[in-house]
């Protein structure tokens, strides 16, 4: 039977995680206003190489831009797995995640044995 993430995770670390995860969401909320300033700054017209090259830049900023928003949205969700007492629980496995993985990785949802097992999975039906 899985234990709550407080039993096994202790204050200090949660702590630390969540400083961690703000601090990295005010950095990736700058990024996309700095993206988003940069393709506003994009001058219109130009010759067919000008108008490709500006197409490409516009692509790249989007592709940025959804890599962003979802690690903003897995730096939510660790925020809320937090504030309900869930945060450091693998969704694989139901067991603590390991210390040393949140401090590196604070929004993961997966232990390292949890992540091995999804992968697993994953190469098993990408096959089929």
């Amino acid at each position: 039977m899985a234990k709550s993430a407080s039993n096994k995770v202790t204050d200090k670390v949660i702590n630390e995680c969540r400083d961690k995860l703000v601090k990295t969401k005010m950095d990736l909320l700058n990024r996309v206003k700095e993206a988003r300033e940069k393709l506003d700054l994009g001058e219109k017209g130009g010759d067919e190489a000008d108008q490709t090259m500006r197409l490409l830049a516009e692509q790249e900023m989007l592709n940025l831009n959804d890599r962003l928003r979802s690690q903003l949205y897995e730096i939510e969700s660790a925020l809320g797995r937090i504030e309900s007492g869930a945060f450091g629980m693998c969704e694989e496995t139901e067991e603590p995640i390991e210390v040393e993985r949140l401090r590196a990785i604070p929004w993961t949802r997966l232990s390292i044995e949890g992540a091995e097992i999804r992968e697993s999975v994953n190469r098993r039906y990408a096959r089929t």
